[in-house]
C-alpha cells in the first residue's frame, strides 16, 4: 500500500482529485501535486503569508493546513481569480500601482486582499493594514500595497 490518501476538493471552481501523503502541506500539493505553482513558499511556518488561499471562504496559509484537510473543501489560489483572461480589480491594482517587485509576496497579498473585500467592500487604511498584518513584504514597503487594495475597491464598487 502507497499510504497516500485520495483527497476530492474543488479548487479555484472545478472538481480535483489528488493523492497525497498525510504529511503533505497543502502548500507542497498545490505546487507539486496538483501543479499550481502560484500559490509561493516563504517561510513555511506560517509566519510570511506569501501562501494564504481562501479555503471555505476562511484565507489560511497552505503551509500549516494538511492536503488531506482539503477533503470536500473549496480553495481559491492566485490562479483562480482571473476571469477568461482578464485580471481581478485587485490584480490590476497591484499592476497599477507598483504594489509587487520580487513577487513572493504577492499572491498572498492578493488573495488576503480579496478575502477582505470580499467582507468588507469599502475597508478604511486602517482596515486594511489589519487585515494584512500577517502577510509579510521585504521588496515593496507596505503603502503601495494599501493604495492598491484601497484603488481596488474603489474600481469594485463602481461595477
Amino acid at each position: 500500500m502507497s499510504g497516500k490518501t485520495h483527497v476530492q476538493t474543488t479548487i479555484n471552481g472545478e472538481h480535483t482529485d489528488f493523492l497525497c501523503e498525510p504529511r503533505q502541506s497543502l502548500l507542497e500539493v498545490l505546487r507539486d501535486v496538483v501543479g499550481l505553482t502560484g500559490t509561493k513558499e516563504g517561510c513555511n511556518d506560517g509566519n510570511c503569508g506569501a501562501c494564504t488561499v481562501i479555503l471555505d471562504g476562511r484565507i489560511v496559509t497552505a503551509c500549516l493546513v494538511l492536503g488531506v484537510e482539503a477533503e470536500g473543501a473549496e480553495i481559491t489560489t492566485i490562479e483562480g481569480i482571473a476571469s477568461g483572461g482578464i485580471l481581478h480589480p485587485i490584480q490590476q491594482a497591484f499592476l497599477e500601482n507598483a504594489a509587487l517587485q520580487c513577487g513572493v509576496c504577492t499572491p498572498g497579498f492578493i488573495l488576503a486582499s480579496k478575502a477582505l473585500l470580499d467582507e468588507n467592500p469599502n475597508p478604511t487604511e486602517h482596515e486594511i493594514r489589519f487585515w494584512l498584518a500577517n502577510n509579510l513584504c521585504r521588496c515593496t514597503g507596505y503603502d503601495k500595497i494599501v493604495r492598491a487594495v484601497l484603488d481596488a475597491a474603489a474600481t469594485m464598487q463602481e461595477v
